[in-house]
Protein backbone atom coordinates (compact mmCIF):
# COMPACT_ATOMS: atom_id res chain seq x y z
CA UNK A 1 0.00 0.00 0.00
CA UNK A 2 1.28 3.16 -0.38
CA UNK A 3 0.53 7.02 0.20
CA UNK A 4 1.53 8.61 -3.44
CA UNK A 5 -1.27 9.60 -5.17
CA UNK A 6 0.69 10.57 -8.24
CA UNK A 7 -0.52 9.09 -11.33
CA UNK A 8 0.91 9.26 -14.62
CA UNK A 9 -1.83 9.52 -17.82
CA UNK A 10 -0.07 8.64 -20.82
CA UNK A 11 -2.17 10.23 -23.87
CA UNK A 12 -3.94 12.36 -20.92
CA UNK A 13 -5.34 14.52 -24.32
CA UNK A 14 -7.15 12.24 -26.07
CA UNK A 15 -10.90 11.55 -26.03
CA UNK A 16 -10.46 8.82 -23.31
CA UNK A 17 -7.45 10.13 -21.72
CA UNK A 18 -9.42 13.41 -20.86
CA UNK A 19 -11.54 11.60 -18.91
CA UNK A 20 -9.43 9.50 -16.84
CA UNK A 21 -7.67 12.64 -15.80
CA UNK A 22 -10.72 13.86 -14.50
CA UNK A 23 -11.96 10.98 -12.77
CA UNK A 24 -8.26 11.15 -11.27
CA UNK A 25 -8.58 14.48 -10.04
CA UNK A 26 -12.31 13.34 -8.22
CA UNK A 27 -11.01 10.65 -6.59
CA UNK A 28 -8.33 12.62 -5.24
CA UNK A 29 -5.18 11.83 -7.22
CA UNK A 30 -3.09 13.95 -8.90
CA UNK A 31 -2.86 13.20 -12.80
CA UNK A 32 0.95 14.00 -14.66
CA UNK A 33 -0.46 14.97 -18.01
CA UNK A 34 1.69 12.36 -20.23
CA UNK A 35 1.90 12.21 -24.16
CA UNK A 36 3.73 12.72 -27.44
CA UNK A 37 2.39 15.95 -28.33
CA UNK A 38 3.33 18.49 -26.03
CA UNK A 39 1.28 21.23 -27.50
CA UNK A 40 -1.56 19.25 -27.06
CA UNK A 41 -0.71 18.29 -23.01
CA UNK A 42 0.44 22.23 -22.86
CA UNK A 43 -3.62 23.42 -24.14
CA UNK A 44 -5.05 20.65 -21.42
CA UNK A 45 -3.19 21.67 -18.60
CA UNK A 46 -4.70 25.42 -19.05
CA UNK A 47 -8.10 23.34 -18.52
CA UNK A 48 -5.98 22.09 -15.56
CA UNK A 49 -4.14 24.64 -13.66
CA UNK A 50 -1.44 23.30 -11.35
CA UNK A 51 -0.75 19.69 -13.29
CA UNK A 52 2.63 18.82 -14.53
CA UNK A 53 3.15 18.62 -17.93
CA UNK A 54 5.31 15.62 -19.38
CA UNK A 55 5.82 14.91 -23.39
CA UNK A 56 7.19 11.90 -23.91
CA UNK A 57 8.09 9.69 -26.83
CA UNK A 58 7.61 5.72 -26.87
CA UNK A 59 10.99 5.41 -29.06
CA UNK A 60 12.67 7.65 -26.81
CA UNK A 61 12.73 5.62 -23.29
CA UNK A 62 14.66 8.45 -21.48
CA UNK A 63 11.67 10.27 -22.25
CA UNK A 64 9.47 8.26 -20.52
CA UNK A 65 11.39 7.28 -17.71
CA UNK A 66 10.96 11.30 -17.08
CA UNK A 67 7.13 11.05 -17.05
CA UNK A 68 7.38 8.27 -14.72
CA UNK A 69 9.68 9.78 -12.37
CA UNK A 70 7.90 9.85 -9.11
CA UNK A 71 4.45 8.29 -9.94
CA UNK A 72 2.79 6.03 -8.23
CA UNK A 73 1.62 4.14 -11.08
CA UNK A 74 0.69 4.71 -14.88
CA UNK A 75 -2.30 4.70 -17.27
CA UNK A 76 -2.12 4.42 -20.72
CA UNK A 77 -4.50 5.54 -22.87
CA UNK A 78 -2.70 6.42 -26.16
CA UNK A 79 -3.31 3.87 -29.04
CA UNK A 80 -2.40 2.01 -31.25
CA UNK A 81 -1.76 0.01 -28.26
CA UNK A 82 0.39 -2.24 -30.61
CA UNK A 83 2.78 1.08 -30.41
CA UNK A 84 2.58 2.37 -26.86
CA UNK A 85 1.56 -0.62 -24.78
CA UNK A 86 5.50 -2.26 -24.99
CA UNK A 87 7.45 0.87 -24.64
CA UNK A 88 5.33 1.92 -21.45
CA UNK A 89 5.10 -1.17 -19.81
CA UNK A 90 8.60 -1.54 -19.84
CA UNK A 91 9.02 1.86 -18.32
CA UNK A 92 6.72 0.78 -15.77
CA UNK A 93 9.16 -2.12 -14.85
CA UNK A 94 11.68 -0.03 -14.94
CA UNK A 95 10.00 2.31 -12.16
CA UNK A 96 8.64 -0.19 -10.35
CA UNK A 97 5.39 0.96 -10.81
CA UNK A 98 2.15 -0.72 -11.52
CA UNK A 99 0.85 -0.41 -15.57
CA UNK A 100 -2.84 -0.16 -16.29
CA UNK A 101 -4.23 0.31 -20.12
CA UNK A 102 -7.69 0.67 -22.14
CA UNK A 103 -6.42 -1.51 -25.13
CA UNK A 104 -9.01 -2.66 -27.36
CA UNK A 105 -6.70 -4.60 -29.70
CA UNK A 106 -6.91 -8.37 -29.54
CA UNK A 107 -3.32 -8.70 -30.82
CA UNK A 108 -1.61 -5.91 -28.57
CA UNK A 109 -3.31 -7.42 -25.35
CA UNK A 110 -2.35 -10.59 -26.33
CA UNK A 111 1.36 -9.48 -26.93
CA UNK A 112 1.50 -8.13 -23.31
CA UNK A 113 0.45 -11.71 -21.76
CA UNK A 114 3.13 -13.55 -23.84
CA UNK A 115 5.85 -11.32 -23.23
CA UNK A 116 5.56 -9.71 -20.20
CA UNK A 117 3.85 -12.03 -18.12
CA UNK A 118 7.31 -13.68 -16.55
CA UNK A 119 9.45 -10.24 -15.67
CA UNK A 120 6.17 -8.47 -14.43
CA UNK A 121 5.45 -11.39 -12.00
CA UNK A 122 9.52 -11.67 -11.14
CA UNK A 123 9.96 -8.17 -10.68
CA UNK A 124 6.29 -7.52 -8.38
CA UNK A 125 4.48 -5.51 -10.69
CA UNK A 126 0.95 -5.46 -11.79
CA UNK A 127 0.11 -4.91 -15.11
CA UNK A 128 -3.08 -4.79 -16.08
CA UNK A 129 -4.22 -4.52 -19.89
CA UNK A 130 -7.73 -3.98 -21.25
CA UNK A 131 -8.82 -2.58 -18.44
CA UNK A 132 -11.72 -0.67 -20.09
CA UNK A 133 -15.12 -1.09 -21.36
CA UNK A 134 -14.15 -3.49 -24.01
CA UNK A 135 -12.21 -6.33 -22.06
CA UNK A 136 -12.43 -5.16 -18.81
CA UNK A 137 -16.39 -5.20 -18.11
CA UNK A 138 -17.10 -7.99 -20.29
CA UNK A 139 -14.14 -10.13 -18.34
CA UNK A 140 -15.82 -8.67 -14.66
CA UNK A 141 -19.06 -9.74 -15.68
CA UNK A 142 -18.33 -13.17 -16.84
CA UNK A 143 -16.35 -13.73 -13.70
CA UNK A 144 -19.04 -12.38 -11.26
CA UNK A 145 -21.90 -14.40 -13.44
CA UNK A 146 -19.59 -17.55 -12.96
CA UNK A 147 -19.22 -16.97 -9.45
CA UNK A 148 -18.19 -20.74 -7.35
CA UNK A 149 -18.08 -22.49 -10.82
CA UNK A 150 -14.53 -23.36 -11.16
CA UNK A 151 -15.38 -23.68 -15.55
CA UNK A 152 -17.66 -23.43 -17.92
CA UNK A 153 -18.61 -24.72 -21.43
CA UNK A 154 -19.51 -20.86 -22.71
CA UNK A 155 -19.26 -17.37 -22.56
CA UNK A 156 -21.36 -15.12 -24.49
CA UNK A 157 -20.93 -11.41 -24.18
CA UNK A 158 -23.71 -9.54 -25.86
CA UNK A 159 -23.11 -5.51 -26.71
CA UNK A 160 -26.58 -3.24 -26.53
CA UNK A 161 -25.00 -0.43 -27.72
CA UNK A 162 -27.43 2.12 -29.11
CA UNK A 163 -24.93 3.88 -31.54
CA UNK A 164 -21.25 3.63 -31.68
CA UNK A 165 -19.48 7.40 -32.84
CA UNK A 166 -15.68 5.94 -33.15
CA UNK A 167 -13.07 8.23 -31.94
CA UNK A 168 -9.88 8.58 -33.86
CA UNK A 169 -7.98 6.58 -31.95
CA UNK A 170 -10.46 4.18 -32.27
CA UNK A 171 -10.42 4.02 -35.98
CA UNK A 172 -6.60 3.87 -35.84
CA UNK A 173 -6.59 1.08 -33.23
CA UNK A 174 -8.77 -0.81 -35.64
CA UNK A 175 -7.06 0.10 -38.94
CA UNK A 176 -3.81 -1.34 -37.06
CA UNK A 177 -5.63 -4.36 -35.57
CA UNK A 178 -6.71 -5.50 -39.84
CA UNK A 179 -3.31 -5.08 -40.72
CA UNK A 180 -1.47 -7.42 -38.17
CA UNK A 181 -4.80 -9.83 -39.11
CA UNK A 182 -4.31 -9.09 -43.05
CA UNK A 183 -7.83 -8.55 -42.94
CA UNK A 184 -9.36 -11.61 -41.44
CA UNK A 185 -11.68 -11.60 -38.13
CA UNK A 186 -10.55 -13.16 -35.50
CA UNK A 187 -13.23 -15.68 -32.93
CA UNK A 188 -12.23 -17.60 -29.52
CA UNK A 189 -13.21 -21.45 -29.86
CA UNK A 190 -11.71 -24.65 -28.71
CA UNK A 191 -9.52 -22.89 -26.17
CA UNK A 192 -7.93 -20.51 -28.79
CA UNK A 193 -8.24 -17.99 -31.19
CA UNK A 194 -9.03 -18.41 -34.62
CA UNK A 195 -8.35 -16.37 -37.59
CA UNK A 196 -10.61 -17.23 -40.34
CA UNK A 197 -12.64 -15.21 -43.68
CA UNK A 198 -15.71 -16.39 -42.88
CA UNK A 199 -18.50 -13.56 -42.77
CA UNK A 200 -20.42 -12.88 -39.59
CA UNK A 201 -23.29 -13.98 -38.86
CA UNK A 202 -26.63 -12.16 -37.88
CA UNK A 203 -28.60 -13.27 -35.10
CA UNK A 204 -31.34 -12.33 -32.52
CA UNK A 205 -30.19 -11.68 -29.03
CA UNK A 206 -33.14 -11.36 -26.01
CA UNK A 207 -31.56 -8.43 -24.71
CA UNK A 208 -33.03 -7.41 -21.01
CA UNK A 209 -36.27 -5.26 -21.37
CA UNK A 210 -36.67 -2.78 -21.91
CA UNK A 211 -33.95 -3.29 -24.73
CA UNK A 212 -35.64 -6.72 -25.74
CA UNK A 213 -35.28 -8.80 -28.79
CA UNK A 214 -32.60 -6.92 -31.43
CA UNK A 215 -30.95 -8.30 -34.04
CA UNK A 216 -26.97 -8.64 -33.36
CA UNK A 217 -23.99 -9.66 -35.00
CA UNK A 218 -22.11 -12.94 -34.06
CA UNK A 219 -18.52 -13.28 -33.42
CA UNK A 220 -17.91 -9.61 -33.27
CA UNK A 221 -14.85 -10.42 -31.43
CA UNK A 222 -13.61 -8.15 -28.76
CA UNK A 223 -10.38 -8.12 -26.51
CA UNK A 224 -12.74 -10.35 -24.18
CA UNK A 225 -11.49 -13.46 -25.77
CA UNK A 226 -8.19 -12.27 -24.69
CA UNK A 227 -9.39 -10.97 -21.16
CA UNK A 228 -11.47 -14.02 -20.18
CA UNK A 229 -9.54 -16.88 -21.02
CA UNK A 230 -6.48 -15.69 -19.37
CA UNK A 231 -7.75 -16.64 -15.97
CA UNK A 232 -11.04 -18.86 -16.78
CA UNK A 233 -11.24 -22.26 -18.12
CA UNK A 234 -13.93 -21.62 -20.46
CA UNK A 235 -13.29 -23.06 -24.08
CA UNK A 236 -15.81 -21.07 -25.98
CA UNK A 237 -16.24 -16.96 -26.05
CA UNK A 238 -18.58 -15.28 -28.12
CA UNK A 239 -18.98 -11.56 -28.62
CA UNK A 240 -21.90 -9.78 -29.99
CA UNK A 241 -22.60 -6.53 -30.98
CA UNK A 242 -26.09 -4.89 -32.17
CA UNK A 243 -26.03 -4.15 -35.71
CA UNK A 244 -26.79 -0.60 -35.60
CA UNK A 245 -23.87 0.15 -33.49
CA UNK A 246 -21.54 -1.93 -36.16
CA UNK A 247 -22.71 -0.04 -38.98
CA UNK A 248 -22.15 3.55 -37.43
CA UNK A 249 -18.19 1.81 -36.28
CA UNK A 250 -17.84 0.21 -40.15
CA UNK A 251 -19.38 3.84 -41.99
CA UNK A 252 -16.30 5.78 -42.81
CA UNK A 253 -18.25 9.40 -42.03
CA UNK A 254 -19.92 8.49 -38.88
CA UNK A 255 -19.00 11.24 -36.62
CA UNK A 256 -16.79 11.47 -33.59
CA UNK A 257 -18.86 11.17 -29.98
CA UNK A 258 -20.59 14.53 -29.08
CA UNK A 259 -20.47 15.96 -25.48
CA UNK A 260 -24.20 16.37 -23.90
CA UNK A 261 -23.32 17.11 -20.67
CA UNK A 262 -21.28 18.84 -18.42
CA UNK A 263 -18.87 15.73 -17.85
CA UNK A 264 -18.39 15.52 -21.66
CA UNK A 265 -20.74 12.03 -21.87
CA UNK A 266 -22.09 11.50 -25.16
CA UNK A 267 -25.42 10.41 -25.81
CA UNK A 268 -24.59 6.85 -26.41
CA UNK A 269 -26.01 4.34 -24.13
CA UNK A 270 -24.82 0.69 -23.22
CA UNK A 271 -26.55 -2.75 -22.12
CA UNK A 272 -23.91 -5.34 -21.56
CA UNK A 273 -25.70 -9.05 -21.21
CA UNK A 274 -23.21 -12.21 -20.43
CA UNK A 275 -24.13 -15.32 -20.10
CA UNK A 276 -22.03 -18.33 -19.20
CA UNK A 277 -23.53 -21.71 -19.25
CA UNK A 278 -22.55 -24.69 -17.70
CA UNK A 279 -24.28 -28.01 -19.15
CA UNK A 280 -27.77 -27.08 -18.92
CA UNK A 281 -26.70 -24.72 -16.19
CA UNK A 282 -27.29 -21.28 -16.88
CA UNK A 283 -25.76 -17.90 -15.28
CA UNK A 284 -26.60 -14.18 -16.29
CA UNK A 285 -24.99 -10.90 -15.27
CA UNK A 286 -25.88 -7.50 -16.43
CA UNK A 287 -24.27 -3.67 -17.20
CA UNK A 288 -26.16 -0.87 -18.19
CA UNK A 289 -24.69 3.52 -18.42
CA UNK A 290 -23.85 5.92 -20.51
CA UNK A 291 -20.84 6.34 -22.88
CA UNK A 292 -18.67 3.53 -23.49
CA UNK A 293 -15.54 5.97 -23.70
CA UNK A 294 -16.87 7.85 -20.26
CA UNK A 295 -17.10 4.56 -18.25
CA UNK A 296 -13.72 3.69 -19.59
CA UNK A 297 -12.16 6.13 -16.88
CA UNK A 298 -13.67 4.77 -13.73
CA UNK A 299 -13.22 1.37 -14.80
CA UNK A 300 -9.57 2.09 -15.29
CA UNK A 301 -9.51 4.52 -11.92
CA UNK A 302 -10.98 1.63 -9.81
CA UNK A 303 -8.58 -0.65 -10.65
CA UNK A 304 -5.11 1.89 -9.79
CA UNK A 305 -6.82 2.65 -6.54
CA UNK A 306 -7.28 -0.73 -5.90
CA UNK A 307 -4.16 -1.55 -6.70
CA UNK A 308 -2.32 1.01 -4.84
CA UNK A 309 -4.26 -0.06 -1.58
CA UNK A 310 -3.46 -3.88 -2.09
CA UNK A 311 -6.51 -4.85 -2.87
CA UNK A 312 -5.22 -7.61 -5.74
CA UNK A 313 -4.84 -11.31 -5.72
CA UNK A 314 -1.72 -11.46 -7.75
CA UNK A 315 1.13 -9.80 -9.68
CA UNK A 316 2.28 -9.64 -12.78
CA UNK A 317 0.04 -9.31 -16.03
CA UNK A 318 -3.63 -10.33 -15.34
CA UNK A 319 -6.83 -9.41 -16.40
CA UNK A 320 -9.45 -7.31 -14.23
CA UNK A 321 -11.43 -10.24 -13.59
CA UNK A 322 -8.12 -12.40 -12.48
CA UNK A 323 -6.90 -9.97 -10.14
CA UNK A 324 -9.91 -8.18 -8.68
CA UNK A 325 -12.98 -9.38 -6.45
CA UNK A 326 -15.55 -8.72 -9.87
CA UNK A 327 -18.54 -8.45 -7.92
CA UNK A 328 -16.94 -6.38 -5.60
CA UNK A 329 -15.32 -4.06 -8.25
CA UNK A 330 -18.73 -3.82 -10.44
CA UNK A 331 -20.80 -2.87 -7.27
CA UNK A 332 -18.19 -0.31 -6.59
CA UNK A 333 -19.21 1.70 -9.80
CA UNK A 334 -22.38 2.26 -9.24
CA UNK A 335 -22.11 5.89 -9.75
CA UNK A 336 -21.06 5.27 -13.35
CA UNK A 337 -23.15 2.06 -14.20
CA UNK A 338 -26.07 -0.53 -12.83
CA UNK A 339 -24.75 -4.08 -12.14
CA UNK A 340 -26.91 -6.91 -11.70
CA UNK A 341 -27.01 -11.19 -11.58
CA UNK A 342 -29.82 -12.68 -13.17
CA UNK A 343 -31.53 -15.92 -13.55
CA UNK A 344 -30.89 -18.30 -16.17
CA UNK A 345 -33.40 -18.61 -18.53
CA UNK A 346 -33.92 -20.42 -21.53
CA UNK A 347 -34.65 -17.46 -24.05
CA UNK A 348 -31.00 -16.14 -23.88
CA UNK A 349 -29.55 -18.53 -26.57
CA UNK A 350 -28.80 -16.44 -29.78
CA UNK A 351 -31.09 -16.92 -32.61
CA UNK A 352 -30.26 -17.14 -36.18
CA UNK A 353 -32.57 -14.11 -38.09
CA UNK A 354 -34.26 -15.03 -40.78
Amino acid sequence: MTTNNTVAVYGAYGHTGRFVVAELLERGFVPVLAGRDEKKLRALAEERPGLDVRPASVGDPESLDRALAGAAAVVNSAGPFATTAAPLIEAALRAGIPYVDVAAEIEANVDTFAHFADRARAAGVVVVPAMAFFGGLGDLLVTAAMGDWATADEAHIAYGLSSWHPTEGTRAAGKVSGERRDGRRVRYAKGQLEYHDDALPTVEWSFPEPMGTRAVLGEFTMVDVVTVPSHLSVPEVTTYMTTDAAGDLSAPRTPAPTAVDGTGRSAQTFLVDVVVRSGEEERRAVARGQDIYAVTAPLAVEAVSRILAGRTRTVGVASAGGIFDAADFLRALSAHLSFELRDRGASSRPQASR
